[in-house]
């Protein structure tokens, strides 16, 4: 396959998987804007969404002030934010148009259509009072066009490509929604597993659809640690760091069988892989959840350079 061709097939994916996790950022948002007053933290949710999304330097360039119309309307539409969900789907429209005959038709019918609906929107659609409706929308986008891809595709390179870009984009969301739990979202002066912390780690799982996951696992009220360790060490649940570098590491396998050799993106996925098998959630908390979710960013973000120095350069 062309470095090109895997190139639009891997962004492709991160896009529809990075407007999934920017609408998962403002439906999180919502959800903690509506507690009462006295549960609400010390930042601004609307400035916290910000915060996770990577955006709030540009935002300020464009309003003065985060609130739910204006960061709706910027994470969700602006064309001055270009990792808008907007933007995501335009440019992840672009990269299927480009390997248009290595998709399927559901795949392509997917990512066009959402890409047609788009523009037929308006501001008025992410408006506070219907927000929820539009990040149920891009959601179930993301989710029809990873399962139209899991259903249709050869198992060739083409989807061992997609699939790459898909997890690796993930294991970063997941790893930052969970960092602006401790980090931004509970103020220093708030116990953990005081009222404020339940209503906030509540609002993140049900962000990450994993509300009934945790209840199913670990069946007893939410504590931080037991949560920390599902969206992390747990690899049963499809969104946690562990489960999603098992499978960065599967496809690495699988191209590496089709190419008839390893290198530089294995050994660094290998690596992070161990680390995470050989954690556990009393050594995390030691030396803090922040510092061990930062450096898994940095960590993360070195395997996707030595992806594309490898495959798609």
């Amino acid at each position: 396959m062309l470095s090109r061709t895997a190139e639009n097939l891997y962004w492709l994916s991160r896009y529809v998987e990075r407007a999934d996790y920017l609408a998962r950022i403002l439906d999180a948002a919502t959800r903690l804007s509506v507690l009462p007053v006295s549960y609400s933290s010390e930042r601004n949710e609307w400035e916290s969404a910000l915060i996770t999304a990577g955006c709030l330097e540009s935002f300020h360039d464009v309003y003065e002030k985060p609130t739910a119309e204006s960061v709706s309307e910027y994470i969700a539409f602006s064309s001055h934010n270009p990792m808008s969900i907007r933007n995501c789907f335009e440019k992840a429209r672009f990269n299927a148009r480009a390997v248009r005959t290595a998709l399927t038709s559901e795949m392509w019918e997917t990512i066009n259509g959402a890409w047609l609906e788009l523009n037929q929107m308006s501001g008025m659609d992410v408006a506070p009072s219907r927000i929820s409706r539009f990040t149920d929308w891009a959601k179930n986008v993301a989710l029809r066009f990873e399962g139209s891809g899991y259903r249709t595709m050869l198992r060739n390179d083409a989807y061992w490509f997609a699939r790459l870009g898909s997890f690796l984009e993930r294991a970063d969301n997941t790893a930052r929604i969970l960092d602006v739990k401790y980090h931004i979202l509970l103020p220093e002066t708030s116990a953990v597993g005081g009222g404020l912390d339940y209503s906030q780690w509540a609002a993140i799982l049900r962000s990450v659809n994993a509300l009934t996951s945790y209840h199913w696992v670990y069946r007893e009220s939410l504590r931080p640690w037991l949560i920390a360790d599902l969206l992390i060490l747990n690899e049963e649940l499809p969104r946690s760091l562990s489960s999603c570098y098992g499978s960065i590491l599967d496809a690495l396998d699988h191209l590496a069988t089709l190419y008839g050799r390893q290198g530089k993106a294995q050994r660094l996925a290998r690596t992070t892989r161990m680390s995470l098998e050989n954690s556990s959630m009393e050594q995390i908390f030691q030396t803090g959840l922040h510092e061990f979710l930062g450096n898994f960013i940095v960590e993360n973000n070195k395997v996707g350079m030595a992806i594309s120095e490898q495959y798609l350069s």
